[in-house]
């Protein structure tokens, strides 16, 4: 029998759906989809592709705290970008929260994203 438990943290954006923030089973974590919100105020943050890039990894690293991992346990690592010459960009942000070996990772371009934010990533975490 598989167990199952809700991952919810209020240091990371509230679910604006119907989904939680991550779903933890066993040793697995599968993170949801994270977008540039502010926690608090629940809007988009202020600033360029890296200053929103930065918030989602933000994000992420709550939520992996909230189910007792870090970033570094994230095995598979998903990007949406609204544009795909973001690209760079996101490697050099992504540096700054990831050492090596770094997760397998997909970075997948997109049409739009919710509330108009222009990345977004999710992951699944093994702790």
């Amino acid at each position: 029998m598989t167990n199952k438990a809700i991952i919810s943290t209020d240091k990371a954006p509230e679910a604006i759906g119907t989904y939680s923030q991550a779903v933890k089973t066993n040793n697995t974590v599968y993170l949801s989809g994270q977008i540039p919100l502010d926690p608090k105020t629940m809007t988009l943050v202020d600033g360029d592709f890296a200053v929103q890039t930065h918030q989602v990894f933000k994000n992420l690293r709550a939520v992996c705290e909230a189910a007792d991992g870090t970033l570094a346990d994230i095995v598979k690592l998903n990007i949406f970008l609204t544009d795909l010459s973001n690209f760079a960009t996101v490697n050099e942000v992504m540096a700054e929260y990831f050492e090596t070996p770094y997760p397998a990772r997909a970075a997948i371009g997109v049409k739009e994203l919710p509330k108009g934010a222009v990345v977004e990533a999710d992951g699944i975490m093994v702790i």
